[in-house]
C-alpha cells in the first residue's frame, strides 16, 4: 500500500476592511474568508481538503504545489 505524501499548498492572504480574504493560486476557485488571520487560515485549510476531496470524486488530477513563498524587504510602507 502506499502511503499518501503530505503537500503544502501555498495560501495567498488579503486583509480587507471588515476581514480577511485567502486563496490557493494552484486551486482555482479554492477561496475563505475569516474575521481574523487565525479564523482565515483555518478556513482555508478546510477549503482546500474539501477542494481535492471535490477534484478526487469527479476524477480530476489534484495539481502539485507550484507557486512558492519569497520574501522582500526594503520598502518603507
Amino acid at each position: 500500500m502506499l502511503k499518501e505524501q503530505s503537500v503544502q499548498y501555498t495560501i495567498v492572504i488579503e486583509k480587507s476592511p471588515r476581514n480577511y480574504s485567502a486563496y490557493v493560486p494552484d486551486l482555482p476557485d479554492c477561496i475563505a474568508t475569516g474575521a481574523t488571520r487565525e479564523d482565515v487560515v483555518r478556513e482555508m485549510r478546510q477549503a482546500i481538503e474539501f477542494h481535492i476531496e471535490g477534484m478526487r470524486a469527479q476524477g480530476d488530477p489534484v495539481p502539485a504545489p507550484q507557486t512558492y513563498r519569497s520574501g522582500y524587504s526594503g520598502l518603507t510602507p
